[in-house]
C-alpha cells in the first residue's frame, strides 16, 4: 500500500507529479486523517466533501506548483459560500469570494478541506477562547493548543495536512508553532493579502503559514504572495538582498524569561549551544526596548484598533461571545485619540532606538514563549497566562519585522518549546533558509507524527547563496568590531563572518597621523610573526566604497592566512624604518589598545 506523505508538502507533491497517487487518494487521506483525529473542537465547518472530490477528481496534477494538495484555513478566513464565524456564532456571515489568499492557493491547484477554530476574534494566544471548544494538543492534553490560530496548528501537527493558514497579530502564528511542534512562519506585513480576513488590529495583521518543515512553507508563501489592490495595507515587496546568517542576537541572560519553568529554560540553551556549535555567532543584547514595545500593542491604544473591526457585535451582545475577548475589545473605547497619538510617537523613538542593533546583527534569536502552560493554568489566570505567552511576539508586527518560529524538541521529557528567528521585514526568505539549517539543529521530530526532520540539503554557507558576488576582507585595526570604524563597514552593508589569523611572515606597525589610531600590517617573510583579524562579507558595490575610504599608507592586497589560504585584507605600504613603533608583540590591534588603557 502507497504512504501518503500528507506531513511534507515537497514529497506529497514529488508523488502526486510521478503518478504514485492521484489527487482523489491524497484528498481522502486527509479527510481520513481528520476523522480519525477525533477532535470535536477542532473545525468549525467543512468545505462540502462532494464538492471537493469532484474537483479532486477532474484535477491535472500539472495545472499548478500546488495542485492534488489538501490545506486548512482559520476560520476568520473567507472561504466563497461557507460562514465565516471568527468563533463567534453570531458575528457569522457568508461571504460570496475566497479572501485573495486561498484563491491563489486554489489556482495553485490546492484543495481546501475544512476551516477550523480559533480564538474569538483572533484575540487570545492561548487557543481556549472560543464557543466552540479547545481544540486537543496533540503532544499533550493537559497543555494549551495555543492560539489563535489553534485549530490550524492542531491540524498540521497530527499530519491532516501538510500546510495551514493562520493569522498573525500579536503572535498567533508562532506560538501555536511552539505548542505543537511545528514551523510557524509569520511573513513581513502586507506580503499575503489580508483582503477577506476579518480584521483583529488591521493595520498590524499578517496572514501567517504553518507547516512542518521550512521549505513547505517557503514555497506556499511564494505562491500566495502578491500585492493585492483590494488591501489597503498590502505592500510590494522590493525583493531586498537577503542577510548572511553569521551573527544573531539574543536578550541578556538576566532578561531570558521562562515563567520558573527550569526545564523550558534547559531546552533554549540545548538549542542555542547547537546553533553555536555549527558556527553561528551569538551576541547578549539589552532587550528592554523590545520589552517595552510590545506592552505597546495590548496596553496601549493599538487595542482600540480591535473595537473598530469587531466592536460592534460585542456591543450588541451577539450569541456565543467568550467574555475574555468581549471585556479586551470592549477596552478599546477607553483609548483617546491624544493617547494614539502620543504612543504612536514613542513607537516611532522605540523603532529609531532600535534601528541600530540591524546594522550589528543578521537577525535575532529568543524563545517563542517563555513556557507553555497546561489548560488549567489558563482557567484560573486567563489574562496573566495569555500576557506571558506574548513576551517575545507582541512587538513584532509594530516593529514590521519578519519572523519565523522553530520547534525544540531534544529530551522526551522535556515540555514542548521553541525559538524564533526575527529580522526585517522582507527578509522572509533568509529567515526560511536560516530555519531550514537550524531545525534539524533542534529539533528530532515534525509535530505529533513522530517524522523525522530533515537535514538540511545545504550547509551554513550555501544557504546564504543569494549573496553571491559578495566579497571577503579581513581586517587588522580600527574597523575590528568595537573599533571606531567598524561602524563604515556595517553602513557598506557588511556581515561579520570569522576571526581569523595570518601566517608567521608579518609585523604590525603603529601609524602616526589622522584622528583614528590605526596599525599598519607590512609582509616581511621569515622574520615575521601571525596577527589576528576579522573576515568581513561585503556587497559587490562597496569594496569601491571601502578602496576610496582608506587613506595611504594603507591599501587592500592578498594576505596569506595560517591555513595557508590567500584573503583580500588591509596592507600597508610603508616600510619598518618608517614607521613610528614596532607593536608586532601585541598581535592583536585590540590587545595594543588595551595596553595603552
Amino acid at each position: 500500500m502507497t504512504v501518503i506523505p500528507l506531513h511534507n508538502l515537497v514529497e506529497l507533491r514529488q508523488g502526486l507529479v510521478n503518478q504514485a497517487y492521484a489527487p482523489s487518494e491524497v484528498l481522502e487521506a486527509a479527510y481520513a486523517a481528520l476523522d480519525a483525529a477525533n477532535d470535536p473542537a477542532l473545525v468549525i465547518a467543512e468545505i462540502p466533501r462532494q464538492e471537493n472530490r469532484a474537483r479532486a477528481a477532474s484535477l491535472d496534477v500539472h495545472a499548478g506548483p500546488l495542485a492534488g494538495v489538501p490545506f486548512i484555513i482559520k476560520d476568520n478566513i473567507d472561504y466563497a459560500g461557507v460562514p465565516t464565524t471568527a468563533a463567534c456564532p453570531g458575528y457569522s456571515y457568508t461571504p460570496h469570494e475566497h479572501a485573495t489568499v486561498v484563491q491563489r492557493l486554489l489556482d495553485a491547484g490546492a484543495i481546501c478541506i475544512a476551516k477550523v477554530n480559533l480564538d474569538q476574534f483572533a484575540t487570545g494566544l492561548v487557543g481556549v477562547r472560543s464557543p466552540y471548544g479547545i481544540p486537543i494538543n496533540p503532544l499533550n492534553p493537559e497543555l494549551i493548543p495555543g492560539g489563535s490560530s489553534s485549530g490550524s496548528a492542531v491540524s498540521v501537527s497530527r499530519g491532516i495536512v501538510p500546510f495551514s493558514l493562520g493569522t498573525d497579530t500579536a503572535g498567533s502564528g508562532r506560538v501555536p508553532g511552539a505548542t505543537c511542534r511545528i514551523v510557524g512562519a509569520k511573513p513581513s506585513r502586507g506580503r499575503l493579502s489580508a483582503k477577506g480576513v476579518v480584521p483583529a488590529v488591521r493595520s498590524l495583521d499578517c496572514v501567517s503559514i504553518f507547516a512542518q518543515s521550512c521549505a513547505d512553507a517557503k514555497v506556499v508563501l511564494q505562491v500566495a504572495e502578491g500585492f493585492d489592490t483590494g488591501d489597503a495595507f498590502s505592500r510590494e515587496n522590493p525583493k531586498p538582498p537577503q542577510r548572511p546568517l553569521r551573527r544573531l542576537a539574543i536578550p541578556r541572560a538576566d532578561q531570558r524569561q521562562f515563567g520558573d519553568c527550569a526545564a523550558s529554560q534547559q531546552a533554549f540553551e540545548a538549542a542555542l549551544q547547537r546553533i553555536t556549535d555549527a558556527g553561528v555567532e551569538l551576541v547578549e543584547f539589552d532587550w528592554a526596548l523590545f520589552a517595552e514595545t510590545a506592552l505597546l500593542l495590548y496596553e496601549g491604544p493599538w487595542v482600540a484598533e480591535r473595537t473598530a473591526a469587531v466592536g460592534e457585535a460585542i456591543t450588541a451582545e451577539v450569541e456565543g461571545l467568550d467574555p475574555t475577548v468581549s471585556k479586551i475589545v470592549a477596552g478599546g473605547h477607553a483609548h483617546t485619540a491624544v493617547a494614539a497619538h502620543m504612543a504612536s510617537y514613542r513607537l516611532e523613538e522605540l523603532r529609531a532606538k532600535i534601528k541600530p542593533l540591524w546594522d550589528d546583527v543578521d537577525g535575532l534569536i529568543v524563545p517563542t514563549v517563555p513556557r507553555v502552560p497546561t489548560l488549567a493554568e489558563v482557567a484560573a489566570e486567563p489574562v496573566a497566562a495569555n500576557s506571558a505567552l506574548g513576551t517575545y511576539t507582541n512587538f513584532t508586527n509594530l516593529l514590521d519585522l519578519s519572523a519565523l518560529a522553530l520547534p525544540i524538541d531534544l529530551d522526551d521529557s522535556a515540555p514542548p518549546m521553541g525559538l524564533t528567528l526575527l529580522a526585517p521585514a522582507w527578509q522572509d526568505e533568509a529567515l526560511l533558509s536560516w530555519g531550514a539549517w537550524i531545525h534539524p539543529l533542534v529539533a528530532r521530530r515534525c509535530g505529533a507524527t513522530e517524522q523525522a526532520v530533515a537535514a538540511a540539503a545545504q550547509g551554513i554557507d550555501e544557504q546564504v547563496k543569494d549573496h553571491q558576488g559578495w566579497t571577503e576582507v579581513t581586517v587588522f585595526g580600527a574597523h575590528l568590531r568595537g573599533q571606531p570604524l567598524n561602524h563604515r563597514l556595517i553602513a557598506l552593508g557588511g556581515h561579520f563572518k570569522c576571526e581569523v589569523q595570518t601566517a608567521a611572515t608579518y609585523r604590525m606597525l603603529l601609524l602616526e597621523g589622522g584622528p583614528i589610531a590605526k596599525p599598519g600590517v607590512i609582509s616581511v617573510g621569515s622574520d615575521g610573526v601571525s596577527f589576528f583579524g576579522e573576515t568581513w562579507c561585503l556587497p559587490p558595490r562597496a569594496i569601491a566604497d571601502l578602496l576610496a575610504e582608506i587613506p595611504a599608507p594603507l591599501g587592500l592586497g592578498q594576505v596569506t592566512l595560517d591555513n595557508g589560504h590567500q584573503a583580500l585584507g588591509f596592507i600597508c605600504s610603508i616600510s619598518a624604518e618608517n614607521a613610528a613603533k614596532d607593536i608586532s608583540e601585541h598581535r592583536d590591534w585590540r590587545a595594543y589598545i588595551a595596553s595603552k588603557s
